[in-house]
């Protein structure tokens, strides 16, 4: 079947000045979403999205109209309907210097090219540049990585930019999209809302966002809306955002560039926010400073690292502490709590540490840079208890050399 791109053409016409498309009972027309740099505080892009009315003239749900049973060349049409539309919707706008995001369906990946050509058309025929368009792709949903590779270097040879979307849900494979080399990768919403609801995956996501931009990525955040949702994707690295916080999908286009946020505003209160993490960080390092400070003192006095730990110990949070050489080869045993959780039974095997080699961890390259100075780590998995910990840690000089005091501290 001819799907190409002059059987198209005669399923469109013009309502309002914008270009709609019939797809059997349906009518399909344009809504863009504007995506946000976060640096330049400006729209940087819309995303192509469709709106649907029925035979009776009422707006229904795209979802209903993607979910109902198509067979395989009602999906293409259905696809490349949408991206006609959507490209000379937004060739109407003469955007200058903005992205237009389109989706891809997996179907026009996997068999695309049977139904005749289109997309070399119509950049044709709109004039739109290809670099002018992020080609987004669901990645998960393609099994046959080699041709899923073979059509993105299609849209790269052309000139377009590739965007990994939903990454983060299902089965996203980190190795299989850095193959992909994408420009940009959209986070699914649900990394955003698990951060702010869950304390590990909160440490997880600018650490995420971190890795994907040194793999050669951008990163996009999408699905934002709410302030503190924002304020973490700031916090996160995150490059760019989506979301209703910022502006909803609009079919009609003189409203697009008014966003509802003040920029200047969210970036002083963002600024806000981290003076407030650091002052309670000031806080949790002088509640533990005074402490560490009295059990130095004692070890220079010659007291046992045991007994000079007893008073920490009492601390709550406190779990376990040794002294490790200038070089981190831990010398002694651990001093930890008497009573042992269920975890530190578990992770028994690795309770002799004696001679252990820590001169890998931050906390000790952290000490040493950074001599009578009390550092502490971020949270992270403790080998020691099987157990995230924060570990504080200083270097002092004693008659025997340096050495320095790790603490760990249960999160």
């Amino acid at each position: 079947m001819n799907l190409n791109y002059n059987f198209i053409k005669k399923l469109i016409h013009q309502e309002n000045n914008k270009l709609v498309a019939t797809f059997k009972n349906y009518t399909l027309y344009t809504a863009l979403q504007p995506i946000f740099s976060l640096a330049h505080k400006r729209v940087i892009g819309y995303e192509g999205l469709v709106r649907v009315k029925d035979q009776n003239n009422n707006w229904i749900s795209p979802a209903k109209l993607f979910n109902l049973d198509f067979n395989q060349p009602d999906i293409i049409l259905l696809d490349r309907l949408c991206r006609y539309i959507h490209t000379h919707n937004f060739k109407k706008l003469e955007p200058k210097n903005k992205w237009l995001f389109l989706n891809v369906h997996p179907e026009i990946i996997n068999n695309g090219s049977n139904y005749g050509s289109f997309f070399k058309n119509l950049l044709s025929e709109t004039k739109l540049e290809p670099e002018e368009i992020v080609i987004e792709v669901v990645e998960k949903s393609i099994s046959d990585t080699e041709r899923l590779a073979k059509k993105i270097n299609y849209y790269k040879d052309l000139g377009c930019l590739i965007a990994i979307d939903d990454f983060g849900t299902g089965m996203s494979n980190f190795d299989r999209v850095w193959s992909l080399n994408p420009d940009i990768i959209k986070l699914d919403q649900s990394l955003l809302f698990n951060a702010i609801n869950e304390e590990q995956r909160e440490i997880l996501l600018p650490k995420v966002i971190s890795l994907l931009r040194q793999a050669g990525s951008l990163v996009l955040i999408e699905g934002v809306e709410n302030k503190s949702q924002v304020l973490k994707a700031l916090d996160s690295g995150s490059d760019f955002v989506q979301g209703y916080y910022f502006a909803k999908p609009k079919t009609n286009f003189s409203k697009l560039n008014k966003p509802q946020v003040q920029f200047e505003k969210l970036l002083q209160e963002h600024k806000k926010y981290v003076q407030k993490k650091k002052k309670a960080n000031n806080e949790f390092y002088n509640r533990y400073h005074d402490p560490i400070k009295k059990v130095i003192k004692k070890l220079k006095n010659g007291q046992k690292l045991a007994k000079s730990l007893e008073k920490l110990l009492e601390d709550e949070k406190v779990a376990r502490a040794y002294l490790l050489s200038k070089e981190g080869i831990q010398i002694g045993d651990v001093v930890s709590k008497h009573e042992l959780g269920q975890k530190d039974k578990q992770y028994k095997p690795l309770k002799d540490a004696e001679n252990a080699d820590w001169s890998r961890k931050k906390y000790l390259k952290q000490a040493v840079q950074s001599p009578n100075q009390l550092q502490i780590t971020e949270p992270y998995f403790s080998i020691n208890g099987g157990h995230m910990c924060i570990t504080l840690s200083i270097m002092f000089e004693t008659e025997f050399g340096p050495r320095i005091l790790c603490c760990d501290l249960i999160d």
